[in-house]
């Protein structure tokens, strides 16, 4: 352990990464619930997502650990799961063999993109209030994911939400709220896996009072289902839409794994003094591979957990946190009966709080110079007001570019931005 992780080196030792691990997997074991529950909204098999959702985790974490050596945990990425279910499938009408095409051609463009660097030339030349903005904008976006799947905020069917609230009256609204509840008190405790906590607990409330039912001859433990093997779909990949949605894909992942990283390592405190992140390449490199793994077997894009936090707060500092985490997914396999039995209320209050577990960077963005400001509100504001994580992206790139070159601060602008400015004045005329 000590010579693959360098712990010493890195002031840690194999108990406090195993229970960093173990923390960082009871953060974000909701995404086992969540993630079948909404991907099963396309019409693709609820067990075999849960699987896939599980193996694509598992391998991805193991390969951030062996090769990244960071202590960041990956999974089916949450507002990129929304995107491919509410958007590309139940919007824009594509079947979810077609979503899974999407993600999968992704994943190879991405591992392309990080052997040679490519990624990590992005990472650095993003400006950083920007990055910070969108990392926002998604929180915002999963929160009002879940305000609406509890039925708290009443919307149309995979629409723009109505103004008003929803009959809190409700058995789900109101279970959802005491969910919220229960999370937000057991984290201000300081209670490692609140979140799941929560969604089990108003689970339990659920069944008890009978707005959920067990099925007849459930057990908790079973052999999980085969996953969605290989389902793509080639025939309308050289269409202008598909296209579209690819690019939405690479771009929406890049930004997101981009902000995780940046936030997690800072908060280790393992960047260098310039505020690069160390093994940029292979951490790129390993959402790369779950992505790939991830839609052979049948799930959405998988991308690195801000839950990882977690776990560093408990002490993770290597490659082991990671290594543990992707052991705990293995393991829940034979509990997927667990999972399937909760209902989408209950992991409801989990995306409100992911919402807020998100809207940390707000604070360190430069709101004063409108240059800055301006961009990045924009960029958080239309993800949830628009109901596309995409078109929050744009409107942030092409404010910025404007701003600047109008202020005449023309050396702030990196030639990626421009690239990026370029390309979504053309996506903006053809769409």
């Amino acid at each position: 352990m000590e010579k693959i992780f360098k712990l010493k080196e890195n002031r840690t030792n194999v108990r406090t990464e195993v229970l960093a691990g173990l923390t960082t997997f009871l953060t974000m074991a909701y995404i086992l619930a969540v993630n079948p529950n909404m991907l099963s909204a396309t019409g693709m098999p609820i067990g075999g997502v849960f699987t896939a959702t599980a193996l694509a985790s598992a391998i991805a974490c193991v390969v951030m650990a062996f090769t990244a050596n960071l202590p960041v945990a990956l999974a089916p990425g949450m507002g990129i799961n929304a995107f491919f279910t509410y958007t590309v499938v139940l919007t824009m009408g594509f079947s979810w063999q077609l979503a899974l095409t999407a993600v999968f051609i992704e994943g190879i463009i991405f591992i392309i993109l990080s052997l040679f660097n490519i990624r990590e030339a992005i990472a650095k030349a993003i400006p950083v209030n920007l990055k910070k903005a969108i990392a926002v904008g998604i929180g915002l976006f999963i929160a009002l994911i879940g305000f609406a799947n509890a039925g708290i905020v009443v919307t149309p069917y995979g629409g723009v939400p109505l103004i008003g609230l929803g009959d809190l009256s409700q058995p789900a609204p109101l279970l959802a709220l005491m969910g919220f509840v229960l999370i937000i008190v057991l984290y201000t405790l300081k209670v490692p896996g609140a979140i799941l906590i929560g969604i089990l607990g108003t689970t339990v409330i659920s069944i008890l009072f009978g707005v959920t039912a067990i099925p007849q001859g459930w057990s908790p433990v079973s052999f999980p289902d085969a996953p969605i093997f290989l389902q793509f779909e080639w025939s309308n990949i050289l269409t202008f839409k598909f296209l579209i949605v690819l690019f939405t894909f690479l771009f929406v992942d890049i930004f997101d794994t981009l902000g995780t990283l940046v936030g997690v390592t800072t908060q280790a405190k393992l960047i260098d003094k310039n505020g690069n992140i160390p093994r940029a390449k292979q951490a790129f490199l390993s959402d790369a591979v779950g992505t790939v793994v991830g839609a052979g077997l049948g799930t959405s894009t998988v991308t690195s957990y801000i839950e990882s936090s977690a776990g560093i707060a408990a002490g993770g500092r290597t490659g082991l946190t990671a290594l543990s985490t992707g052991v705990l997914f293995l393991a829940a396999l034979l509990l997927s009966p667990i999972f399937l039995l909760i209902p989408g209320f209950a992991t409801a209050p989990a995306l409100i709080f992911v919402g807020f577990l998100m809207m940390t960077p707000v604070m360190e963005i430069d709101f004063k110079d409108p240059t800055e400001g301006i961009p990045a509100f924009l960029a958080i504001v239309m993800m949830p007001f628009a109901y596309s994580i995409a078109d929050g992206i744009v409107y942030g790139i092409l404010s910025y570019v404007v701003l600047k070159s109008v202020t005449r601060k023309f050396k702030e602008i990196p030639v990626v931005t421009w690239v990026l400015f370029a390309v979504f004045i053309i996506k903006l005329i053809v769409m």
